[in-house]
């Protein structure tokens, strides 16, 4: 029978063989087990199976039911490469010992340890300050990080436990500080690293969930998915960040089943919130409010379930050079391709058809110039864009008019898109 990857931590002290690396993965479930976030859990793994064990710190699921463990233990059984040990984050309630074992234990590796204290309610166990203690004071133990969820006090963020909090936690490590290499937390969905009582402190939250503005020093869009990687250097614990690229996860899009059947399950999902929106827009005109809002929500339904699948398929470039990815489709569809089909269609006796292609390829030229202009996306700066409902043409606030160019549509009906 083949040994589980997901640990159940039996008692306060492990000793494991073979042991020389660690991957570390922050917070992976507490904003839901959604395929969209999965997807990430799933390239953290992938990354983390580099190393001879992973640590998830905190936050595996949303909240602690027993619906949500199993989740998260089938989905890491089934994607991890190596054995995974957890620390209690704020989500993880209920029964998470039950699945999960000891909250506060010790990894002892041959040459460094991982204590882990749970502080998912803002307060260090006795129990677990007694282990560190014990821990430190072993003489065969000569670097040791010390892992927890909620960070400590530090220079960036005051989402933390107090400062009473941690002078109990200094007290302890304090007659063997030398010993202490790393502070380890997750909590925050991002990643900063600090130093704290001269000990470096690393924060990773980038195993799942959505990437946060922290301050000002820390936002979101300075900070990717990722992982962190701790490692043994002549004799010495050494750490280094990785990134997750978009495309982290490819291994079930690789299988050509799967591959064909996820592309025709998309393609129905779309078709789905398509027809829930037109027939929105019918209830809507008849004056059926309460069916047309029902309609609008089986409509953004079908949208995510499309979402959720197309993320398995998706193998996107790095976020800053996707923009420029788009640009060659929009320009070929304006320039060549719906001129074309417009052209055939008048041959045809199809006025409609003709119509649609020469308003959306008009739409398709702007889409390119803004696009253009979004390559610089740090200077984009366009706030508001409408939106004709009629016909589907695109307007900035220099070129907004008060009656759509194309269609005529009047410019109260516009969609405003602003921020």
């Amino acid at each position: 029978m083949n040994e589980k990857k997901m640990k159940k931590v039996p008692e306060r002290i492990l000793r494991l063989e073979n042991v020389h690396s660690i991957g570390v993965i922050g917070d992976p479930g507490c904003e839901g087990l959604g395929t969209y976030n999965m997807k990430v859990f799933a390239g953290a793994l992938e990354e983390s199976g580099r190393d001879d064990i992973t640590l998830v710190v905190g936050d595996l699921v949303p909240i602690g039911s027993d619906h949500y463990y199993q989740v998260i233990q089938n989905l890491t059984e089934m994607l991890a490469q190596n054995p995974v040990y957890s620390l209690r984050g704020n989500h993880d309630t209920g029964a998470y010992t039950e699945y999960f074992g000891e909250k506060n234990y010790a990894l002892l590796a041959e040459h460094f340890a991982v204590v882990v204290l749970d502080n998912a309610l803002r307060t260090y166990e006795e129990e677990g300050l007694a282990l560190l203690a014990e821990v430190l004071a072993m003489e065969e133990v000569k670097q040791v990080i010390i892992a927890f969820h909620i960070p400590v006090p530090n220079h960036f963020i005051q989402n933390c436990v107090s400062e009473e909090e941690f002078s109990r936690l200094r007290k302890v490590y304090e007659p063997w500080k030398e010993k202490v290499k790393y502070l380890l937390c997750g909590h925050v969905h991002s990643r900063f690293i600090d130093v704290v009582d001269g000990i470096p402190l690393i924060c990773t939250g980038g195993g799942g969930a959505m990437i946060e503005d922290v301050s000002k020093e820390i936002r979101a869009c300075d900070v990717e998915h990722h992982i962190v990687h701790f490692y043994e250097r002549d004799g010495a614990l050494d750490y280094r960040i990785a990134n997750l690229s978009e495309d982290c996860y490819g291994r079930e899009s690789e299988n050509g089943v799967l591959n064909l059947k996820l592309k025709d399950v998309v393609q129905g999902e779309l078709m789905a919130h398509f027809r829930y929106l037109m027939f929105a827009d019918r209830a809507e005109r008849r004056g059926l409010g309460r069916i047309a809002n029902l309609f609008r929500a089986l409509a953004a339904s079908e949208y995510h379930h499309a979402r959720n699948f197309y993320s398995i398929l998706e193998r996107p470039a790095a976020f800053m050079e996707s923009i420029g990815t788009y640009m060659p489709g929009e320009a070929f569809e304006y320039q060549h391709l719906y001129p074309m089909m417009a052209a055939y269609a008048a041959e045809h006796q199809s006025p409609l058809t003709e119509q649609a292609y020469q308003g959306a390829a008009a739409a398709e030229k702007v889409h390119a110039a803004l696009l253009k202009q979004a390559e610089d996306v740090q200077d984009f700066g366009e706030k508001v864009i409408y939106v004709c409902p009629i016909c589907g043409y695109v307007m900035t606030e220099d070129s907004v008019s008060e009656r759509c160019p194309v269609c005529g549509g009047p410019k109260r009906q516009y969609e405003v898109f602003e921020v």
